[in-house]
């Protein structure tokens, strides 16, 4: 099939784009990985205490012709979609002795619940984990004993944290291994009932406890469609997990073989074989295009329009917002998945899963088939799913038809003629809108603004019955720079109340959204953001409103003093102390618009 012309102009534009930091990038990359196997460059000493305590394995490192595979994870019990990391190490070097080879937890990661912290002062530390993550993962991996690199993540800032270390470390390889998603437990729609109710003072706080422990129930990925399982989407439409990985259950006999097949995957494509398969060379524009591709046919989370950016940076590729507009606009969205729909990531894996999406995108032209990936050269390996047949892995073609066509579709009859997100821009900056789960009816909202600071400001508004009219809710402050861009998924609850007593309502803010958001339509990510003097902050309580998601623009109406007003300087010293956030005073004083990703080390 021929490549789509939009997403040809889309990858050229990039490339074209990205000419000079890619190049400057590969040059880099080329330089390393001429100098050969890491090891053969430390002394006898360096190597003596790296290993010292690695028992049986100690005749192989030191002799240096194994291949030796760094283990990066970001194991704790805090997150379910982690905890299955804690026994992974063992099984990875128990594998990779099988192979040949051996293996090393190089370093772990800070990986926080944003599940845990929503609403809570911690959520403002939550984007910039991000960037610490890379810092960490670059201090595991500069030992220089590896390699390979195995990367153990999975949820909202750990993923793209751990992309950008990859790509700093972009000339040895790099697999990224899953844990996959708890079973389903209470439906997301059933608990989203409740969490409303429970807002609206019609339930107590025990019924609302009994839900969420019903709900988030296990080991495992939260199985909602937000940006844990968005990431996991992106590592297989950019060729970094193993195929058909990201959706298998922990604990799962198959769970455990995918692992060990990762483990000899990552020892085979090492500069010490004949598949050498550098991660910085796979990440190109290629793999980032076909990433947004997945993005918009999934109806994915908002979050990955911040860290898609930075990701790519990080390996010499400049994204920009209209390459996520114009690849929305012809990729179909061809999944329902709660927040999109009622069905979780368990049900859209039965129905086909990632396997049968690829498959249709691919035959239809909107992925690029020539990509490379760690389980080999071209796109197609991604098309089938991984069984276990006499004990032993192997990889079947994936399902050829849907098998659900209320949770999967085919490109040919989708939900949606066009992907999830939207750009908006206008005289209030730039921004982006989740289109994928918002009624029709609600896509275009124009209604007097009433200006909050805070999301407790909301809330308290809220309670004292202050929302009687149609209303656009502009929270602002909420930015990079301002308090760290924390999730407004507390206020979601909320705005839905008031959207089901009738009133078309809308959110408006610099900060972000969870991506388990959307029946609201809300646009986040604003930038210039309010704190360094951007529009928002000139908007004024009764300023009409208009956020037009289908024409693409957020612009207030009717104020023709607007240009000129004086921007509002908020006091932001609450955000600075406390639950260590005056230890994060550096980053916020240094972090990059929204719109480049909001990042601070790239």
């Amino acid at each position: 099939m021929t490549l789509d012309r939009t997403i040809a102009r889309v990858t050229d534009r990039i490339r074209a784009r990205s000419e000079t930091s890619r190049g400057a990038y590969l040059e880099r990359l080329g330089k390393a990985a001429a100098a050969g196997p890491a090891r053969a460059h430390l002394s006898c000493g360096n190597q003596a205490h790296a290993y010292a305590a690695m028992g049986v394995d100690k005749a192989a490192l030191a002799a240096a012709r194994a291949p030796n595979l760094g283990i990066v994870t970001a194991y704790n019990d805090m997150l379910s979609a982690h905890q299955p990391y804690e026994a992974y190490p063992e099984l990875i070097r128990a594998a990779a002795r099988r192979v040949g080879a051996t293996a090393q937890v190089a370093g772990g990661v800070p990986a926080m619940c944003d599940g845990v912290t929503q609403g809570q002062p911690g959520m403002e530390l939550s984007l910039f984990s991000r960037d610490v993550i890379a810092l960490a993962a670059a201090v595991a991996l500069s030992h220089n004993t590896f390699d390979a690199a195995l990367f153990l993540g999975v949820c909202d800032k750990i993923v793209p944290g751990l992309v950008i270390a990859a790509a700093s470390f972009g000339h040895i390889p790099a697999v990224f291994v899953p844990a996959g998603p708890m079973a389903s437990g209470l439906p997301n729609d059933e608990k989203s009932k409740v969490r409303n109710a429970f807002a609206a003072g019609e339930v107590g706080r025990e019924v609302l406890m009994a839900a969420e422990m019903a709900s988030y129930h296990g080991p495992g990925t939260c199985t909602f469609y937000g940006t844990a399982n968005t990431n996991q989407m992106l590592m297989e439409f950019m060729g970094l997990h193993l195929p058909g990985a990201s959706f298998v259950h922990p604990g799962s006999p198959l769970r455990a073989a995918l692992t060990e097949a990762a483990v000899e995957r990552a020892a085979r494509i090492t500069a010490l074989g004949n598949d050498f398969r550098p991660v910085g060379e796979l990440l190109d524009e290629r793999a980032f295009v076909n990433g947004l591709v997945g993005l918009m046919a999934t109806g994915g989370s908002t979050n990955l329009v911040l860290h898609l950016p930075a990701m790519a940076r990080a390996a010499g590729i400049a994204l920009d917002l209209q390459d996520f507009a114009d690849v929305s606009d012809v990729v179909p969205l061809m999944a329902k998945v709660y927040p999109n729909g009622l069905a979780d990531v368990n049900h859209f894996h039965a129905a086909g899963g990632l396997g049968y999406m690829i498959g249709q995108l691919l035959d239809a032209g909107l992925l690029h088939p020539d990509a490379r990936t760690v389980a080999g050269d071209g796109l197609s390996h991604y098309r089938q799913d991984p069984k276990l047949a006499d004990g032993k892995l192997v990889w079947q073609d994936g399902a050829a038809e849907t098998l659900n066509d209320r949770i999967l579709r085919p490109v040919a009859a989708p939900f949606a003629a066009s992907g999830g997100l939207k750009q908006l821009t206008g005289n209030l900056g730039r921004g982006v809108i989740k289109v994928s789960a918002v009624a029709p009816e609600r896509q275009v909202i124009e209604a007097p603004a009433r200006i909050f600071h805070a999301q407790d400001a909301v809330k308290a508004a809220f309670k004292a019955g202050e929302f009687t009219s149609d209303v656009v809710v502009v929270v602002r402050f909420q930015g990079p720079q301002a308090n760290g861009m924390p999730e407004l998924h507390s206020l979601t609850p909320i705005l839905s109340v008031l959207q089901d007593r009738g009133l078309r309502v809308a959110l408006v803010t610099d900060g972000r959204m969870s991506g388990a958001s959307g029946k609201v339509p809300a646009a986040i990510h604003v930038s210039p953001e309010a704190a360094c003097g951007g529009p928002l902050a000139r908007l004024r309580d009764g300023d009409i409103v208009r956020l037009d998601a289908p024409a693409g623009t957020l612009s207030v109406l009717g104020a023709e003093d607007f240009a000129t007003r004086s921007p509002v300087v908020a006091d932001l010293s609450e955000n600075g102390h406390g639950m260590g956030r005056d230890l994060f005073d550096a980053f916020r004083r240094n972090v990059g618009p929204a719109t480049e990703g909001a990042g601070v080390v790239v």
